[in-house]
C-alpha cells in the first residue's frame, strides 16, 4: 500500500477562529476542526485538525497508511494545543483515527470528535465525508416558518426512534431514504406538525437508544450517509413538517475511542472529583467551565441547524446539568461558591447555548427536558432565565399517568392530579410529553396503563388524548400510541402496525387520533393563547365525585371551545354541564363515537342550555355523559361563524 505523505501546515486563516474557540465563543468549530477537503500545493486532499493539549504527539492513521502512526504526523498550531496536518489524495469514505501518544507514553486510538461520518457499529473509526453538495429544496418552508409565531401556532409532535419505527422482514434497519418513503407520508397523513427523532448522532451501544454519544457531529451510519439524512429532513419540510432532534449535552460514555480522557487526561469531562461522572449512568459529565467544551457543544447545536436544516433541539437531561447534587448523596458533591447546589457553569452554558442558537436561527425550537421545579427555564437569560423557548411539563405527565393508571373508583380521591397543572400552566411555555421513557422498563404502553376491560382501555386512551389535546401546552406523543400497541416499546424491533390493520379497535383508535390531530390544527382556540388565563376558563374543576372536568379554551378573537371529560367508569346520568351563556351547543368531537371504537351512547349532537344553575354558572346543558369520554362543544353561533368563515375562504380560493 502506497503511503500518503503529510504536508506541514501552510499559512492559514484559523488564528482568529482558534482565539474564539479558546474563549468559548466559536459556534462554528465544524468549519475548522475535523477533516475538510481542500487543495494545497496543487494537490487535493484533506486537512485534519484536533484539540489535544496534553498529547505528546498526534498522527492520523487509517487504511491509507496501513494504520502506521509514524507516516502522517500532525503539527502543533500557533496555540500549541491544536494539531493540524494535510494529507493529499484521500477519498470520501476513507476511514481514519487519531493516534495520540500521551505524556506518560500510552498510545490511544481515538475517533475524530468533529467527524461528519463514521463506521457502522461495532466498528469505531471515523470516515471522510464532504457535507457540501446537497441540493436543498426547503426554501419556501423556511420562508413560511420565519413568519410564524410559534407560541400561537399548533405544535403536535410525533416522537420517533428511527431504528425501530419499522424494520425490514430480515430485521435490518430502514434506511433514511426508506423512512423518507414511508415515515414522511405517514406523519403527514396522521396530521402531526412536527417529528422528534430520538438521538441520531453516532453511538456504539444500541441499548443506550442513542443517549451515549461518541460522534457528536456524525449522524449514525446505521441508516445511511449524511446526505441521506439531509434528504429525509428535506422530505419532511416539503410536507410542511418540522424536525426536532433529541440532543445529549449532559454526558458521554467511557468507550475507549470516544471523548473519554481524549488525550490521556480529563479533557471534555470535568477533572473535579465530584463533577466528573454520572455514576448511575456510567458516563462522564461535560466540563461546562472549560471554554473549549463550550465552543464544542454550542457549535454542535448550531451545526445541525446550519448543515441539516433542523427546526429544533430537545435538550436531554437538563436537570442533571443544573444541580451539583443530582443523583448524589451527602458527601458526594461540593457546593458552589455561594454554598448552593446549583452548577453555575452549566447555567451559564445553557444561556450561552440558547443565545447563540437564536442569534443565528431565530425560528429555532429549543426545548428543555427539565424534570424539576427550576424557575424561568423559558425566560431570557437577561432576567435570570435559561433562555429556552419551551420546556417539557414533566409534572403534568407524572400526575396524569398516575391518575389514568388508577381504578376509576379511586380517582375521586386523586382529582387534584387532573387539575393541579393549571396552578402553574402559564409559568413557562410548556410541551405536554408522553415520551418513550413512559412506555418501557415495565411502565407499560400507554394503552396498557389504562385499567379495566379491553374495551375500557381503548375508551380510557381516547378520553385521555382528548383531554391532553384541549389542555394548554404543545403536544408530544411517542410512536405506537396512535393505534394502541399493547407491547412496550422494544428498540430491537419495529412497531406492530398489523394491529391497526387486523383489529377493529386498534384501527378505529388510529382513525380518532388522525381526526383529533386535524381538529387541533384547525382550531385556534386550542393553541393561540397558552401563556395566560385569557385562553382558559374552568367551568368545573372540582367535580371529583363524577371524575369529570370541564373548561373553556379561547382564541384571540374570542371564539370558544368547551371541553368536557369524564374519567368515570359509569355513565353520568342527568349530568349538568354549567355554561356561561344560553343557546344551542353542538358536539364537534366525541371520543365515544362508534367510528372511533366507542359505544355511541350520546344520541344527540345539539343541546340547548337551560336556565338551571350548575358548577356556579347560571345556565347548564343537561346530558347523559358517557363513561371514559371526551366531548368538545361550541355554541351554534360560533359554529355558524366558523362555517361562514370557511365558506368565504373557499369562495376566495375558487375566485383566485
Amino acid at each position: 500500500m502506497k503511503a500518503k505523505q503529510t504536508t506541514a501546515p501552510a499559512e492559514n486563516m484559523t488564528d482568529f477562529p482558534l482565539y474564539l474557540y479558546h474563549h468559548g465563543k466559536n459556534d462554528r468549530i465544524y468549519e475548522i476542526f475535523g477533516a475538510h477537503k481542500e487543495s494545497r500545493g496543487g494537490k487535493v486532499g484533506y486537512t485534519f485538525r484536533v484539540w489535544a493539549p496534553h498529547a505528546k504527539s498526534v498522527s492520523v492513521v487509517g487504511d491509507f497508511n496501513g494504520w502506521n502512526e509514524g507516516q502522517n504526523p500532525m503539527f502543533r498550531m500557533v496555540d500549541n494545543e491544536v494539531f493540524e496536518t494535510f494529507i493529499p489524495d484521500l477519498k470520501q469514505y476513507d476511514v481514519y483515527k487519531y493516534c495520540i501518544i500521551t505524556e506518560d507514553g500510552r498510545k490511544l486510538m481515538k475517533a475524530d470528535p468533529v467527524a461528519f461520518h463514521a463506521e457502522t457499529a461495532p466498528s469505531t473509526a471515523s470516515k471522510l465525508y464532504d457535507l457540501e453538495g446537497y441540493d436543498w429544496q426547503d426554501k419556501e418552508y423556511f420562508e413560511h416558518i420565519s413568519k410564524k409565531n410559534i407560541y400561537a401556532s399548533p405544535v403536535n409532535v410525533y416522537e420517533v426512534n428511527l431504528l425501530s419505527w419499522k424494520r425490514h422482514e430480515d430485521g435490518n434497519f430502514y434506511s433514511y431514504r426508506d423512512l423518507a418513503k414511508e415515515l414522511v407520508p405517514y406523519v403527514k397523513d396522521m396530521g402531526y406538525t412536527h417529528v422528534e427523532f430520538m438521538p441520531i448522532t453516532e453511538f456504539p451501544f444500541e441499548g443506550s437508544w442513542g443517549y451515549q454519544v461518541t460522534g457528536y457531529f456524525a449522524v449514525t451510519s446505521r441508516m445511511g450517509t449524511p446526505h441521506d439524512f439531509m434528504y429525509l429532513i428535506d422530505c419532511f419540510h416539503k410536507e410542511g413538517i418540522g424536525v426536532i432532534l433529541d440532543w445529549v449535552p449532559a454526558h458521554f460514555p467511557k468507550d475507549a475511542h470516544g471523548l473519554y480522557e481524549f488525550d490521556g487526561q480529563p479533557l471534555y469531562e470535568s477533572s473535579q472529583w465530584d463533577r466528573m461522572e454520572h455514576k448511575s449512568w456510567g458516563t462522564r459529565r461535560f466540563d461546562y467551565g472549560r471554554n473549549e467544551v463550550l465552543s464544542f457543544l454550542i457549535s454542535d447545536a448550531c451545526f445541525f441547524f446550519d448543515k441539516y436544516h433542523i427546526d429544533g433541539l430537545r435538550v436531554d437531561a437538563v436537570a442533571s446539568m443544573l444541580y451539583l447534587d443530582y443523583d448524589k448523596r451527602d458527601g458526594e458533591w461540593v457546593p458552589n461558591i455561594y454554598g448552593e447546589n446549583k452548577n453555575l457553569e452549566a447555567i451559564a452554558f445553557l444561556r450561552k447555548l440558547n443565545e447563540a442558537v437564536f442569534l443565528r436561527f431565530p425560528y429555532a425550537l429549543m426545548v428543555a427536558e427539565e424534570s424539576t421545579a427550576w424557575g424561568l427555564v423559558t425566560k431570557p437569560g437577561s432576567v435570570g432565565g435559561l433562555g429556552f423557548n419551551f420546556k417539557w411539563n414533566m409534572g403534568w405527565m407524572n400526575d396524569m399517568l398516575s391518575y389514568m393508571s388508577l381504578n376509576p373508583f379511586f380517582r375521586m380521591n386523586n382529582h387534584n392530579k387532573l387539575t393541579f397543572s393549571m396552578m402553574y400552566a402559564f409559568s413557562e411555555n410548556y410541551v405536554l410529553p408522553i415520551s418513550h421513557d413512559e412506555v418501557v422498563h415495565g411502565k407499560c404502553s400507554l394503552i396498557n396503563k389504562m385499567p379495566g376491560t379491553y374495551e375500557e382501555k381503548f375508551a380510557g386512551v381516547r378520553a385521555f388524548l382528548g383531554y391532553m389535546t384541549a389542555h394548554p401546552g404543545k403536544k408530544l406523543n411517542f410512536m405506537g400510541y396512535e393505534f394502541g400497541q399493547f407491547k412496550e416499546w422494544d428498540y430491537h424491533e419495529g412497531l406492530e402496525f398489523f394491529l391497526r390493520d387486523e383489529y377493529e379497535l386498534h384501527g378505529k383508535l388510529s382513525v380518532m387520533v388522525k381526526a383529533l390531530n386535524e381538529f387541533y390544527k384547525s382550531t385556534p382556540a386550542l393553541f393561540e393563547i397558552e401563556d395566560s388565563w385569557d385562553g382558559f376558563e374552568w367551568l368545573a374543576a372540582d367535580d371529583a365525585d363524577r371524575n369529570a372536568v370541564s373548561f373553556i379554551r379561547r382564541d384571540k378573537k374570542g371564539n370558544e371551545l368547551i371541553a368536557l371529560v369524564s374519567f368515570s367508569g359509569a355513565v353520568g346520568k342527568d349530568y349538568l354541564l354549567g355554561v356561561n351563556q344560553k343557546g344551542k351547543y353542538k358536539v364537534v368531537f366525541n371520543s365515544d363515537d362508534k367510528k372511533y371504537g366507542g359505544e355511541g351512547l350520546l344520541k344527540k349532537q345539539t343541546f340547548t342550555a337551560v336556565k338551571r344553575p350548575s358548577h356556579g354558572k347560571e345556565y347548564s346543558i343537561p346530558l347523559d355523559l358517557p363513561k371514559f369520554t371526551c366531548l368538545y362543544l361550541v355554541r351554534e353561533a360560533e359554529t355558524a361563524k366558523a362555517k361562514d368563515k370557511g365558506t368565504t375562504a373557499n369562495t376566495k380560493a375558487v375566485k383566485k
